[in-house]
Order: C-alpha cells, then sequence, then structure tokens
C-alpha cells in the first residue's frame, strides 16, 4: 500500500510499471545524463563550513542585537548572553555531531526523531518545519536582505512595503533557479558570499577595535556596562537567549545534507568543531564593536544597526556597509534554500510528504519539485508579521525542535547502546544542554505564552493530517489516482524522477554496529522509454 501521497512503491519492475500496477517514469541513459541518477557527494570540508558559517551568519547579527539589548537591560548583561548563547549553539553541535555520524542520513532533526521515536514525531517536526519555521526564517532573511539594499535609496523614511516585498521574492526566485540547476554552482555561491559575510563583520570589528584605542571604550567598563535602569526578570532574560538563539541558528544545517558531504564521518564533525566557535567568536567581537561606537540608545532606536554603525563612523565610506550586509544575506538565503529543500526531500523518501518532493532533475541531480516548495512557501509567509515578532516565534520553535532531538539521542544511548557510535560525547553535554533548553523554554513560555502557545498548536494540528494522510492505509482509489496524475503532470514540467541510492547509504543503523559488518550490496538501474519526454 502506498504511504501518505506516495503512488510509487520501492519495487520497480521492467516495464515502467511497479508492483501495483502504477506507471514509473525513469530516464534512460543519455550521453549527459550521469550514470547515476542521484545526489551527488560534492560538499567537501571548506564547502562544509561555509554551509554552517553561511547558514548561522545571515540576518541576525545585524538586527539581533537591538532584541538582545532591549531585553537584557545593559550592555553587559547583553554581551555575557551573545557568549553564553555560542556556548549553547556549541553544545548542541556537538551532540548533533554524534547523531550525524551515528545515523548518516539528510533531514538533521527530522531524520533522527523519526529513526528514534517513530513516524508521529518525526512528522510533526516536519510539519512545523515546512509549514512556518524555514519559510519564516527564509522570509525575515529576505527581507532583511531588501532592507539593506534599498536603505540608502530612502535614507529618510522607511522602505515602502510593496518595494521590498518584490525585492525579496526576486531573490528568492533567482536563487531558486540557480539551486535548482546546479549543486556546485549553489555551494560555489555559498563559499563566496560566506567570505564576503566575514569581510563585512571584519570591517565593522576593526573600526570597533580603532575606536577602543582611540579611548573610546567608556561604554564597556563594568561599571557603566551592567549599570541598568531597571532590573529585568528572569523571563526577560530568556527573550533576550531567544533573539541571540536566532542569530545562532543554523549550527545544525549541515546534518541536513549529510548524504551529499564527502566523507561525512570525518567531514561533518571536523566542520562544526571549526564554524561553532569561529561564528562565536565573531559575534562577540562585532557587538564589542557597535557599543563602543554607538551608545544603547542610538541601538535601540535603529532598525538598520549596521547601516546606523557605517554612518557614523565610515563618513563617505558608509554606502559600504548596506551592501555588505546585504550580500551577507543573500548568501543566507542561498544556505537556508539548499539545506531547507533536502528536508522536504528527506520526509518525502520517508513517505511524510508527496512522493514528487522526493524526485530529483535527471541530469541536474537536484531536487527541483522540493526547492519550489520552499520558495512558494516563503513567498506565501513574506507578507505575514513583523520582523522581531517572527524572529521570537521561530527562535521558540527552533529551540523546541532541538531539545527533542538531543533528548532523543540521550534515548537512543539507552535502547541502542551496542550501535556503532564514531563519535560519542560526554552524557554531560546533551544532559546540561537539555537542562538550559528546560529553563529557556519554561520562561519563554511563562513570558510569551501567546506567542509559544500558537506555535504549539501549529505543531498539533499535524497529529490529525499524520493520522488521516499517513496512518489510514486504505485511501479511497480517486484519491490515489488523482495524486499519481499530479505527480505525472510534476514530472513532465520538472523532468524529474526518483533518485537510485545505493542500499549501504540508507541502510539503518540497526544494519551496522561495527565497521567488519558493512557490505556493498549491488545498485539496480531502470530505464523508460525516451517517449516519455516527448
Amino acid at each position: 500500500k502506498c504511504p501518505f501521497f506516495s503512488m510509487f512503491p520501492v519495487i520497480m519492475l521492467p516495464g515502467g510499471t511497479t508492483d501495483n500496477g502504477h506507471r514509473c517514469h525513469i530516464i534512460e541513459k543519455e550521453e549527459k545524463i550521469p550514470d547515476r541518477v542521484t545526489l551527488k557527494k560534492e560538499i567537501g570540508l571548506l564547502s562544509a563550513c561555509t554551509i554552517i558559517i553561511g547558514n548561522i551568519i545571515g540576518s541576525g547579527i545585524f538586527i539581533s542585537p537591538k532584541g538582545v539589548l532591549e531585553h537584557s537591560g545593559s550592555v553587559g548583561l547583553a554581551l555575557v548572553v551573545w557568549v553564553l548563547g555560542g556556548c549553547i549553539a556549541a553544545l548542541g553541535s556537538l551532540c548533533y555531531a554524534e547523531l550525524g555520524v551515528t545515523i548518516p542520513k539528510s533531514g538533521g532533526d527530522y531524520s533522527y526523531v523519526t529513526e528514534i521515536f517513530g513516524g508521529l514525531m518525526g512528522f510533526l517536526l516536519l510539519w512545523s518545519a515546512v509549514l512556518i519555521m524555514y519559510p519564516t526564517t527564509l522570509a525575515v532573511i529576505a527581507l532583511t536582505f531588501s532592507s539593506y539594499v534599498l536603505q540608502p535609496v530612502f535614507p529618510n523614511c522607511v522602505p515602502p512595503y510593496m518595494a521590498t516585498r518584490m525585492l525579496s521574492a526576486t531573490c528568492l526566485l533567482l536563487l531558486t533557479w540557480v539551486n535548482c540547476s546546479s549543486v556546485r554552482m549553489a555551494t560555489r555561491i555559498q563559499d563566496v558570499f560566506t567570505v564576503g559575510k566575514l569581510m563585512a563583520l571584519g570591517l565593522i570589528i576593526v573600526v570597533g577595535l580603532v575606536q577602543i584605542c582611540n579611548g573610546n571604550y567608556e561604554a564597556l567598563t563594568p561599571q557603566v556596562a551592567f549599570s541598568m535602569e531597571r532590573t529585568p526578570s528572569v523571563g526577560q532574560i530568556a527573550l533576550a537567549f531567544l533573539q541571540a538563539s536566532f542569530a545562532f541558528s543554523g549550527w545544525n544545517f549541515l546534518n541536513y545534507v549529510t548524504e551529499e558531504v564527502v566523507e561525512p564521518r570525518r567531514n561533518l564533525p571536523r566542520a562544526i568543531y571549526i564554524s561553532i566557535p569561529l561564528v562565536t567568536f565573531v559575534y562577540t567581537l562585532t557587538n564589542i564593536a557597535y557599543f563602543s561606537s554607538m551608545s544603547p540608545e542610538e541601538l535601540l532606536s535603529s532598525n538598520a544597526v549596521a547601516v546606523t554603525f557605517g554612518e557614523k563612523l565610515l563618513g563617505m565610506f558608509s554606502v559600504i556597509m548596506p551592501i555588505s550586509v546585504a550580500l551577507s544575506t543573500f548568501g543566507g538565503i542561498n544556505g537556508y534554500l539548499f539545506t531547507s529543500s533536502r528536508l522536504c526531500f528527506s520526509g518525502a523518501r520517508e513517505g511524510h510528504l508527496p512522493s514528487l518532493l522526493a524526485m530529483i532533475h535527471y541530469k541536474n541531480c537536484t531536487p527541483i519539485p522540493a526547492l519550489l516548495v520552499c520558495c512558494a512557501a516563503t513567498i506565501v509567509i513574506l507578507c505575514i508579521g513583523e520582523t522581531h515578532n517572527l524572529i521570537n516565534y521561530v527562535s521558540f520553535i527552533n529551540y523546541l525542535s532541538y531539545g527533542v532531538t538531543i533528548a532523543g539521542l540521550l534515548y537512543y544511548r539507552w535502547k541502542k547502546p551496542n550501535l556503532y557510535r564514531p563519535i560519542k560525547v560526554n552524557l554531560l553535554v546533551p544532559v546540561c544542554y537539555l537542562m538550559f533548553w528546560a529553563l529557556l523554554l519554561g520562561f519563554s513560555l511563562y513570558s510569551e505564552p501567546v506567542v509559544c502557545g500558537v506555535g504549539l498548536v501549529i505543531m498539533l494540528t499535524g497529529v490529525p493530517v499524520y493520522f488521516l494522510g499517513v496512518h489510514w492505509k486504505e485511501k479511497p482509489k480517486c484519491i490515489y489516482t488523482f495524486i499519481e496524475r499530479a505527480t505525472y503532470v510534476g514530472q513532465r514540467l520538472c523532468f524529474v524522477v526518483f533518485p537510485q541510492f545505493d542500499p549501504i547509504e540508507i541502510a539503518t543503523p540497526s544494519e551496522w554496529t561495527d565497521r567488519l559488518q558493512t557490505q556493498v550490496l549491488p545498485v539496480t538501474v531502470f530505464k523508460v522509454p525516451r517517449a516519455f519526454f516527448q
């Protein structure tokens, strides 16, 4: 029986049919078509680092300083929040490194939770991520991109609403086309723009250090930095951490593309160990630079912190700053599209999303349907919500998924103690992370019950969808017929087919508990007539 919206079972028979009679459309090998239609392993250590750094350094460091300072109440406490935020991200990334090499499947949180807790828990994470979490994050980054691009054009007023939305949508469509065309092109763009991001933040840091060397560090002295008009509540500090967590979100995104990483058991943990400390160091110095040059009042009144910083200190060269920030966020959009589309791909492969989303282009080997869904969902979200409210909302759902996944690591240790784990972190690492996670989540619920409550409701709406779409096996034949025809049309429009997997690459962890039990199985290549594309 077909799982959720899936028309094609795993077993493929000669003649272009499947074991239940459905038609299967897979491309006949041609001169320019790759020998094996599958996701390519084209992400080396450098590209792996740029995916993590590029996804973390999107728009957060350029807009979150305002929210962190507003909720923490003082410059000193704000800096403490930024440093601790990096430490918490480091603890989480260590746990994800173990999960990534123990369960070497693309899909990140979703794949791990599905493997450990079962289909329902995995589907709820997938549902909230595809429906709101990643489209919202992409929309926030795209809006930040358009705001910084248009800031020099509208120096004395807020850019028009329609102009920012149109520019954001144009950027999304362009990068969706790039990701549909070539994995190599997308990763090269990520490499180049990640370097650009670090250069932009490096400019801010250098200018800030020059200010400090000139004696402008009064705001950073302990007696001034920790002075505050009001003492923030624990709930306010929790909200400050949520704002900082938005700036650090993306540290787990390499786990979404594990199957495309060259030697993932070696390069995935190495990329994490290099990237997270580097980003924490850069973020802390960037905030020190902000506070050395801007008063708290100036920072809180600015909607574009980096632009205000440039206007105050760079003079006629201040235009460099909005351009640099725009390039930074442009790379962030590319990184989020690249990784979030693999989440849709993994969900469809497990039978939790329409089977069309599990298909890739027969020649470019890119998941075009999944990319188009991510782009369309983001464009819908673009016109909804105010930026800072969206950040709180997304950060809460992010933290919820992180905690569930890392709790799964502890459960998996107990459930399968003899499973071979190339990396095995000390139990204190996930325990410390979960303690902080529970504290932060509890105070967030107390301080912002409406925002958090709506997030939980959205996740729970996935329960009836799961039972109707996935658990219910005996659906009316007309439903399967309709979706089969829709999938057929999608294949014709996008020129996509099911990828051919090497069984050893998608073997469940229970199939190998040590290095010696792994064996390579043969791969079957299927062909159909050329007439499919005529």
